[in-house]
């Protein structure tokens, strides 16, 4: 199933007309799913806080000739309970609809041993990770209900390993939040598709902030792990719900056949 997954290739326009909200889509992981999903006709909403990046990335897309993206600027670290409800009313009120979320930014700020874990930073990681992804799927699933084929996509990472704090604790939750969507969702009267895609290590910056010591040109770029996103994203996907997939570590080399552009 990875195989095929890593390969897959939307048919042209497989996501026109659908509006998608990526998370950390300035950059690395998110940058290369919001570009993707455009090329195949979908509307995306760029969640960032790097404006600057998330406008080189609208930039791109706008040159491409896809559909015109959205940046929605907003820190997921100090954001409230009512900057998600805003975020969701502004979807409906400009765009009217909303047909699938990417839960894909993250923030790892150290490997720290628990016994030296500072409590504000323990907070803050468990809130960027974890408490504002909650936020933010609760604040839009009025609107995904609606949608005819709403699909949610985890950006997944195995962390449960000495060092990995918060984070590692944070992504375990994300794990389980996925599954107890995914049953709550899996309903014919509401049905909405939940899964997560564990790309392994990439070439990112973030990766290489947390790994200095690792050469990033021995891993794969992000734009050649995006087919499985696109895939729980569209149509072909059906009813498949509840999944896990985990990537092996792709070569430096690998390209995604999609690709429009050489990178």
């Amino acid at each position: 199933m990875q195989e095929n997954l890593l390969a897959y290739v939307p048919s042209e326009g497989a996501l026109q007309g659908r509006v998608i909200l990526v998370t950390g889509a300035a950059a690395g992981m998110g940058r290369a799913i919001a570009k993707a999903c455009a090329q195949f006709g979908a509307t995306v909403v760029m969640l960032d806080k790097e404006v600057r990046r998330a406008e080189e990335t609208y930039d791109e897309i706008v040159n491409a000739g896809c559909p015109e993206p959205a940046i929605y600027p907003l820190d997921m670290q100090g954001a409230t309970v009512k900057d998600y409800e805003d975020l969701a009313n502004n979807l409906r009120e400009q765009l009217g609809r909303l047909d699938g979320v990417v839960l894909n930014a993250a923030w790892l700020s150290a490997f720290t041993p628990i016994k030296y874990y500072e409590a504000e930073l323990w907070s803050k990681m468990i809130m960027v990770n974890l408490h504002a992804n909650f936020l933010l799927t609760r604040a839009a699933l009025p609107l995904l209900e609606e949608a005819a084929d709403a699909s949610i996509v985890f950006a997944a990472h195995e962390s449960n390993k000495a060092y990995f704090g918060a984070f590692g604790v944070a992504k375990a939750g994300m794990d389980a939040y996925c599954d107890i969507l995914a049953a709550e969702y899996d309903d014919p009267q509401h049905f909405i598709r939940v899964n997560a895609v564990d790309t392994g290590p990439i070439r990112t910056s973030m990766r290489t902030l947390n790994y200095p010591g690792e050469n990033p040109n021995t891993m794969a770029r992000p734009e050649a792990l995006v087919g499985p996103f696109l895939f729980y994203l569209g149509p072909d996907a059906g009813k498949r719900t509840g999944e896990h997939l985990k990537v092996e570590r792709q070569p430096a080399d690998a390209r995604w056949p999609g690709e429009a552009v050489e990178a």
